[in-house]
């Protein structure tokens, strides 16, 4: 079971280049959510705020998607592929998105289908779901800087 959740192996590919392109990538999108041209965004207040949006929310929702999800779908589907993408990381995208309707607005949910993707293609190319946890604290951050950026235009 612990193998099967990518707990087992403790990785942070910080000089893997696709690691690297997907912080790359991000960058854009943060600069115009900085800008403002995503409508209105939410900003950490505070420090206990801003360590559950970048440490805590991470770890667990990696743990439980990436991890105990995308791990037994995983196990199930090994070799099931749509493109590129694999059916678990599909799934699991899936439910991912659907998890944050239940806080966002459809176009807030849907805008972590992206990111989510990319978590799992970590996921499954290191066999440990570390990487994607620290890809979506990173993710986080880039968003929480951003959003308070965009605040202090707006002010």
């Amino acid at each position: 079971m612990l193998a099967e959740s990518g707990l087992a192996r403790f990785v942070l590919p910080l000089a893997d280049a696709q690691f690297v392109a997907a912080i790359v990538v991000a960058l854009p999108v943060w600069l115009l959510l900085g800008l403002g041209l995503a409508g209105p965004l939410h900003r950490p207040a505070g420090l206990l705020e801003w360590l559950a949006f970048v440490a805590w929310q991470p770890l667990l929702e990696e743990l439980v998607f990436r991890g105990l999800l995308q791990g037994q779908l995983l196990r199930l589907s090994a070799a099931r592929r749509v493109g590129p993408v694999s059916v678990a990381n599909l799934l699991t995208t899936a439910a991912f998105a659907a998890m944050h309707l239940l806080a966002q607005p459809p176009a807030w949910a849907l805008a972590v289908v992206a990111p989510s993707l990319v978590f799992g293609h970590l996921r499954e190319r290191f066999g440990s779901v570390w990487p994607a946890v620290a890809m979506h604290a990173v993710y986080n951050a880039g968003f929480g800087v951003a959003a308070l950026f965009a605040g202090r235009l707006a002010s």
